[in-house]
């Protein structure tokens, strides 16, 4: 327990629960504001509109009869899981852990939608002109941002290099 109590792991864990209020604020805003599949133009390439995603990205599994809930619900605690044991092992190093706060947060609030309503809300719609990209939400961008940051991590640090003495 003490390992969660030092401030490296307090300040990567309160950025990734920084990062799940952020995502059920805007869901829960958006959900009391909008009709389901209702679209409010905001700009000419973005609009809000209220979706549920029963399946993964781009509706992965969506049609798949209600057991794709479950499965990704557990695929999310096992990441979760995982995403915790590298954050400990990283948490000195700023970028790396930075990237896995934010995989965390999302991880953890699209997981929170699929316990509590069987679904992941979605509001975020960006187009331009017949290209479309599917709505999403916050805890996907926070996703999104962190598996970048995490691939910027691997492509610019210095690899580790082995101990002449041992």
């Amino acid at each position: 327990m003490r390992d969660f109590l030092n401030p490296a792991m307090c300040k990567w864990l309160g950025i990734a629960l920084a990062v799940i209020i952020a995502d059920h604020l805007t869901k829960f805003w958006v959900t009391s504001m909008l009709d389901y599949q209702e679209v409010v133009p905001v700009l000419p390439f973005f609009s809000l509109v209220l979706v549920y995603n029963s399946g993964a990205a781009f509706s992965f599994l969506a049609d798949a009869g209600g057991w794709q809930r479950w499965f990704f619900i557990a695929i999310g605690v096992i990441a979760t899981v995982i995403i915790v044991r590298l954050l400990k092992l990283h948490a000195g190093q700023p970028r790396m852990a930075f990237a896995l706060a934010l995989l965390l947060g999302g991880a953890l609030g699209n997981v929170i939608d699929r316990v509590v309503l069987g679904h992941v809300v979605d509001f975020l719609y960006f187009y331009y002109r017949s290209f479309a990209w599917p709505a999403f939400n916050v805890a996907d961008s926070a996703i999104t941002v962190g598996a970048g940051l995490l691939i910027w991590d691997s492509l610019t640090s210095k690899p580790a290099t082995p101990d002449k003495a041992a």
